[in-house]
């Protein structure tokens, strides 16, 4: 969400959604000199990416370029991958390959009968390279479909070390000594926390890092295969837990009212830009993309990271999201869009983009030393590292109904639970209410 999910504030200020246009990011990419397999063929390509991310997602596709010969047009689409590619299906114009940020919309794309199944060679490269649970994430009654090229570790703290040292704060290993470090810090003069509440995606996040440690991977799995209502007292369970940070205006820069009104980018700007507001900001790795780019801040010296703590006695949770790349039928170049998902399955693609920065592989067989600096090494460490014990993030999981969609189903209800933490048995039924019409279409 990203997941979407990981938009940074940098990129176009207008969306070029005509697929057949030139995109904001540099428009199409030639083909270099020499005699290449798809010279004349272009390949284009819509994903939610925008800002940085577009930019390095452009370098791996400016090296497609130069090893196959076929031009490349990149559309960021905004967070609604799903309504903006279904439109252009229907009419007419759809795009040769979607980067789907969300398992709910690459299901909903393949019961539609949208996606063309994995190449031969792109199977055998996942069943080589990668765990099998990328595989699982990546397939549909049986039929694999997608490509995890690019995942997100978002099990993540980031933190200001000027401003845990300056309160005397270490690192939390569990939940409850998270709170008390976080007032510690706010003791010293800074807020605890910057809670991106605009962004219901990111409100998700916190609820599903707390959901998996304190219930555990099989009602995680039940909860988000819908087996398990959001009546559950699990769920009643985990929402509480959340409420108390929630509610506590020592913990939350500038109160609920003020999360409500900042995004994500502007949740990391609280924590690492010219002004702190707060020491830190809980999301995925890709913070450190938005810390280095937009602030300057140094990995692992100006900004740093602890696992998201165990909660309740369970184990410290692994909660991860990706983009997987799907080619589409009715695409006009699908057998070139194919060769791209060839592509991107190899560790030679997705070192282009660890070279860049802000980015993780879920191939096993990308080495460590390609990445950029100690800390993302030690956060693809910990995500191959998990194997199967990785859980995908649940709202992407979900039908976009309900688990992604701005202003509706998971991500309004639970904005309007950081406004009003106080119900946490009423938000679980509206939850189980929004999740049992989302399911049943």
């Amino acid at each position: 969400m990203m997941r979407r999910r990981t938009t940074l504030l940098t990129g176009c200020t207008a969306l070029a959604l005509a697929l057949g246009a030139t995109a904001c990011g540099g428009g199409p990419v030639s083909a270099g000199g020499g005699d290449k397999a798809l010279d004349g063929q272009t390949v284009t390509v819509a994903g939610v990416w925008s800002g940085s991310e577009q930019k390095n997602f452009q370098k791996v596709l400016d090296a497609f370029t130069e090893k196959t010969g076929a031009r490349t047009q990149f559309v960021s689409t905004g967070d609604n991958v799903s309504t903006v590619v279904g439109s252009k299906i229907e009419g007419g114009n759809a795009p040769d390959v979607v980067m789907v940020p969300q398992v709910g919309v690459l299901k909903q794309f393949a019961k539609k009968g949208w996606l063309t199944p994995l190449s031969p060679d792109a199977r055998r490269t996942v069943d080589a390279d990668y765990a099998p649970v990328w595989k699982k994430y990546g397939s549909v009654d049986g039929t694999l479909y997608g490509l995890y090229f690019k995942a997100a570790h978002k099990s993540t703290v980031w933190y200001s070390p000027e401003a845990l040292t300056a309160a005397g704060v270490r690192p939390p290993k569990t939940y409850d000594e998270l709170l008390k470090a976080g007032h510690t810090v706010s003791d010293s003069g800074l807020a605890a926390f910057a809670v991106a509440g605009q962004d219901g995606w990111t409100l998700t996040d916190w609820f599903e890092n707390v959901y998996l440690s304190q219930a555990g991977p099989g009602k995680y799995d039940a909860l988000a295969a819908h087996t398990l209502k959001w009546t559950d007292p699990s769920v009643v369970k985990a929402l509480t837990t959340l409420g108390k940070l929630f509610k506590d205006k020592q913990l939350v820069a500038g109160g609920p009212n003020e999360a409500l009104n900042t995004d994500f980018p502007g949740s990391v700007e609280k924590v690492f830009g010219p002004r702190p507001q707060a020491g830190m900001v809980y999301e995925g790795d890709f913070v450190a993309g938005v810390a280095h780019d937009q602030y300057g801040k140094a990995i692992g010296k100006d900004a740093d990271f602890f696992p998201f703590p165990a909660v309740g006695g369970g184990s410290a949770p692994v909660v991860s999201g990706g983009d997987a790349a799907v080619v589409l039928k009715d695409a006009k170049n699908a057998k070139a869009g194919m060769k791209l998902l060839e592509y991107l399955a190899t560790p030679e693609a997705a070192a282009v983009w660890a070279k860049a920065g802000g980015f993780l592989s879920p191939n096993r067989k990308l080495g460590l030393d390609r990445y950029g600096d100690d800390v993302t090494r030690a956060t693809a460490k910990s995500l191959t590292g998990a194997g199967n014990s990785v859980r995908f993030d649940m709202s992407d999981q979900a039908p976009a109904a309900f688990g992604g969609t701005k202003g509706t189903g998971e991500w309004k209800l639970l904005q309007d639970f950081l406004r009003d933490p106080s119900d946490p048995r009423g938000t679980a039924a509206k939850l189980e209410s929004a999740a049992a019409k989302a399911y049943r279409n």
